[in-house]
């Protein structure tokens, strides 16, 4: 009985190693089938950008180049160069100012608290639902009737603006989760909220403020909308402004030089990603559990 036991156990336990081979061979196809249809676009855009007028069309999108062509590139960075340094110019500061505002917000709205704060907190989180085309035109007319322009610094104050409710929300959902024993003890030490939020809860919210500074870098990189309406054209605003003027608007005419500003554009979100990428889902994570 005890040899058929054995037997019978080892049976079980070679079947279930079988199992779990064919199930990691099941996951690793999945997940290379997935990286590969993720990756079509990738290879459209990188072959097109080095084939030349004649090679580049619909006709001819999933071959080779006969020859690989950098002139596409080098049209390319030079139509969008100063679009790239003008979007560095909106990214960070509108970037850093939101993080610096939503911070400041989840500290008050989740450690010191005030009647009225979860009405507060709902409000700010109604911005997040607004969709940006309901508002474009009431806010053409706020911005021509204060003179404020366009460019790059009312982009910034959009993004910052509309930056806020997620930010909020993030930074909020990060102080839930950290022990009120803390708080408490500062306020013991003489520590009023200022003092509170600068020496003790601001050294320990990095993980809080990647998630928020890859999130707004992303999404202010990325605007087209605001940018076509405040950002005063193609010489003067971001890089989006100038990747459509490349592409000649919807006609597309010049595909190769269109397919190699596309690539450039993505590379500072692309860094960004690689170098911080690792720290977004810590972050995103790092509130999730209560302390």
């Amino acid at each position: 009985m005890a040899v058929d036991a054995a037997a019978l156990t080892a049976k079980r336990t070679v079947t279930r190693t079988r199992g779990i081979a064919w199930g990691q061979v099941l996951r690793y196809v999945l997940l290379l089938a997935s990286l590969v249809f993720v990756l079509i676009p990738v290879y459209v855009l990188f072959v097109t950008s080095f084939k030349n007028g004649a090679e580049a069309s619909p006709a001819t999108t999933w071959y080779l180049p006969d020859s690989w062509d950098t002139t596409n590139w080098t049209n390319a960075w030079n139509e969008l160069k100063g679009g790239l340094v003008r979007s560095l110019m909106l990214v960070i500061p509108s970037s850093l100012i939101s993080a610096m505002l939503g911070s400041a917000n989840g500290f008050v709205l989740s450690k010191w608290r005030f009647p009225g704060a979860n009405v507060v907190f709902t409000l700010i989180l109604f911005g997040m639902f607004i969709p940006y085309q309901a508002v474009m035109i009431p806010l053409m007319r706020m911005v021509t009737g204060v003179g404020l322009g366009f460019g790059i610094p009312t982009l910034i104050l959009m993004h910052v603006v509309y930056g806020i409710p997620i930010c909020t929300l993030i930074f909020r959902n990060y102080y839930e989760s950290i022990p009120d024993e803390l708080i408490e003890a500062a306020e013991v030490d003489g520590a009023g909220m200022l003092r509170t939020y600068f020496s003790v809860v601001l050294p320990i919210s990095i993980p809080s403020f990647v998630v928020v500074i890859i999130w707004q870098f992303t999404s202010a990189w990325n605007d087209f909308l605001f940018a076509l309406f405040f950002g005063g054209g193609a010489q003067s605003g971001p890089v989006t402004l100038a990747l459509n003027n490349l592409a000649h608007g919807s006609i597309m005419a010049d595909y190769g030089a269109s397919m190699s500003g596309a690539l450039i554009a993505s590379v500072p979100t692309l860094l960004v990603y690689i170098f911080l990428g690792k720290y977004f889902v810590g972050g995103l994570m790092a509130g999730s559990v209560k302390g």
